[in-house]
């Protein structure tokens, strides 16, 4: 097995790659920060102000009716979106219904809309449980920062997320899933143990 300073070269190959909306990226097998271990974040923008995205796979402590009493009955476990502002409340959904400022991010996946509405939408059982996303706080990159974080091979680019991904995969499974998915040396990668010293 390969040392990771070695590792880390097969990762994008030189290609010169620029995330977009609606892509995933998935930290590398030994990226050491601790917000972003094998983490699978969905992109939501990608422009000259920055970047924000959420994590698919790391469940807070918490269900939705611990932080809106009014929603007690959805049980849905909230998402950690990332280590900025976690005392904000963010939610994908699949656009089965019709929210007032909504954002398309890609085939089937919405960002965001008008939160009154989808509470009203839940108190009337008119949406389930697994067409929505919640999240405290969310994943951002200043101007060019998640560039340089490419050019350090800390993330791989999946393009293009599918709703089964972002909405019906196991959060335990989404990282290996999405490598495997991926094929070729990214398969190989879903495999690597989460402490290099066991290679």
């Amino acid at each position: 097995m390969k040392n990771l300073e070695d590792m880390t070269n097969y990762f994008h190959d030189g290609v010169s790659i620029t995330p977009k909306k609606g892509d995933l990226l998935i930290s590398e097998p030994f990226l050491p920060d601790p917000n972003f271990e094998r983490t699978v974040v969905l992109l939501c923008e990608n422009n000259e102000d920055g970047t924000i995205g959420f994590i698919l796979n790391k469940p807070s402590m918490v269900n939705l009716g611990d932080v809106f009493e009014d929603l007690s009955h959805f049980d849905k476990k909230v998402l950690v979106g990332g280590p900025v502002q976690q005392d904000s409340m963010h939610f994908l959904h699949k656009g089965v219904v019709n929210l007032d400022g909504g954002s398309k991010i890609s085939e089937g996946i919405y960002w965001g809309g008008n939160f009154e509405q989808m509470k009203v939408l839940i108190q009337n059982n008119n949406i389930r449980s697994q067409d929505v996303l919640y999240f405290l706080g969310y994943s951002g990159w200043a101007p060019g920062q998640l560039d340089q974080e490419l050019k350090e091979n800390s993330w791989i680019v999946s393009t293009q997320a599918t709703v089964n991904q972002v909405f019906d995969l196991d959060p335990e499974l989404i990282w290996r899933e999405v490598l495997k998915n991926m094929g070729g040396k990214y398969r190989m990668f879903s495999n690597y143990p989460t402490d290099p010293r066991l290679n």
